[in-house]
């Protein structure tokens, strides 16, 4: 009977555990859709900002440890307008929603994709830039066709909309590779795989397989397979409640654009005035 009593003692505080831990998950939740942290930033002073520092020309670090890239250029010119500084905060990729609402972060500004899935957990800013997922093989392998990676070994980030798109799209590219994609932290180390062999293509974001490739010491030696997956938007990602901090940043980016620093922006990183969005 002891032994019984005890049991059931155990499983009750289990419960109880278990209702306390679930209960602050939600509220968590409920805050970030809820609460809107435009006036407790302007008494801050300052904004923070998670990053993937390595995802070139978007957002990373120079050699001399610097952080450099367009949406870093992009932030700090929109959040100026309000006298607000921008602290960016590197994260790890794969956790950024729950890092946003958590309160880690105000805001995931760093190449972020639209998607059905990140729209039911973040409100998204108005998009700024248009990009696609491409394929990137090395031209030893003569791949000149998605068809053509059958048998061989596909990589991208996790937590990227190239792993979304490769599951929801398998007809594309997932019924030809051989087993799963191997998933990487970061796109250095996903080149750096491609470059030994060790995988045959990378589904990555044209913006960075562009600007990676061309500054490689022999670009002729990469291929770039693009036009199977449909087109994909840049937007800021913040939690539900920040309304007034998407409507600064909206009226930020067509303010930029009015003045002319989205053109110089542009121009810096891609040479062109890119497949911006901002009206």
């Amino acid at each position: 009977m002891k032994k019984m009593k005890w049991q059931r003692m155990f499983l009750a505080l289990l419960c109880g555990l278990l209702l306390v831990v679930s209960t602050g998950c939600e509220s968590v939740t409920h805050r970030a859709d809820r609460t809107d942290t435009w006036s407790k930033l302007q008494r801050r002073g300052h904004i923070v900002i998670g990053i993937d520092d390595s995802f070139v020309p978007m957002g990373f670090r120079q050699k001399d440890g610097r952080l450099v890239g367009y949406d870093v250029d992009l932030a700090r010119a929109v959040f100026a307008q309000y006298g607000l500084k921008v602290d960016f905060q590197t994260i790890d990729w794969s956790m950024k929603e729950t890092e946003l609402r958590n309160g880690t972060i105000d805001a995931i500004w760093n190449g972020y994709t639209i998607t059905p899935q990140r729209q039911a957990k973040v409100a998204f800013s108005n998009p700024y830039l248009r990009n696609q997922q491409v394929l990137v093989t090395k031209r030893r392998q003569n791949i000149t066709q998605f068809s053509g990676m059958s048998g061989k070994v596909l990589g991208l980030q996790t937590g990227s909309s190239a792993q979304s798109l490769v599951n929801q799209q398998p007809k594309v590219l997932r019924q030809y590779i051989k087993g799963a994609p191997i998933q990487y932290d970061t796109f250095n180390d996903a080149f750096i795989d491609l470059n030994a062999n060790r995988i045959q293509g990378l589904l990555i974001d044209q913006v960075y397989a562009d600007y990676y490739v061309k500054h490689e010491p022999d670009p002729s030696a990469y291929r770039t397979l693009n036009g199977a997956f449909s087109g994909e938007d840049y937007a800021v990602g913040l939690r539900k409640g920040d309304k007034t901090l998407r409507r600064k940043i909206n009226v930020g980016f067509v303010r930029l654009k009015e003045k002319g620093q989205l053109a110089k922006i542009n121009h810096k990183w891609f040479g062109k005035d890119a497949d911006s969005l901002i009206k």
